[in-house]
């Protein structure tokens, strides 16, 4: 699968109807008024925007600009972490192994999530930018935190690292899912 085309449907699930509004009104001075009445997710404006070639795989200005109109800093940063990277996460052969353990934890630690990130040792200066970053979404500001202290260890990032926290914390239940 193109990566691209994945980061781009990911922001589907991520963009509330009403940001979503905000988008398409913002676009009406570039798409006609009867495409953008068709439009239903994000992911149909991205057709439309790349129809149109107002974002390409080396142009993603027109909507990181949308973005930061709907003040989403935490969809601009992952945008900037694709031109960076030119991958959405980790390669596909690995997503399955890496991801898992992190869609259980992000699904079942709630407020918490802090005291789990600093018995990772992950630094009060990254948790605040990841805060910033996505002021109104528990669930995405754990996914970020977890990202960076993967980012942080890199292939030291282990699954069990990450179990030991759970349990340090008693956060059993928890474990126990990464386990499984």
């Amino acid at each position: 699968m193109d990566p691209f085309l994945v980061l781009l449907n990911s922001f589907s699930s991520s963009v509330s109807e009403s940001e979503l509004a905000s988008m398409k009104f913002l676009s009406g001075a570039e798409i006609s008024k009867k495409k953008l009445e068709s439009v239903q997710s994000v992911t149909d404006l991205c057709s439309i925007l790349l129809e149109q070639q107002l974002i390409t795989r080396d142009d993603v200005s027109y909507l990181e600009e949308l973005f930061v109109s709907i003040k989403r800093r935490d969809l601009i940063s992952r945008l900037k972490q694709f031109e960076e990277e030119g991958t959405v996460g980790p390669p596909d052969d690995q997503a399955d192994a890496r991801e898992k353990p992190i869609e259980v934890i992000c699904d079942n630690v709630g407020k918490d999530w802090k005291m789990l990130m600093r018995k990772l040792e992950v630094s009060e200066v990254k948790l605040e930018g990841v805060v910033a970053a996505n002021p109104y979404n528990l669930r995405e500001q754990l996914y970020q935190a977890l990202r960076e202290w993967q980012k942080w260890k890199g292939k030291h990032a282990k699954v069990t690292d990450l179990i030991k926290a759970l349990r340090d914390l008693k956060m059993n239940l928890v474990a126990d899912n990464v386990e499984q």
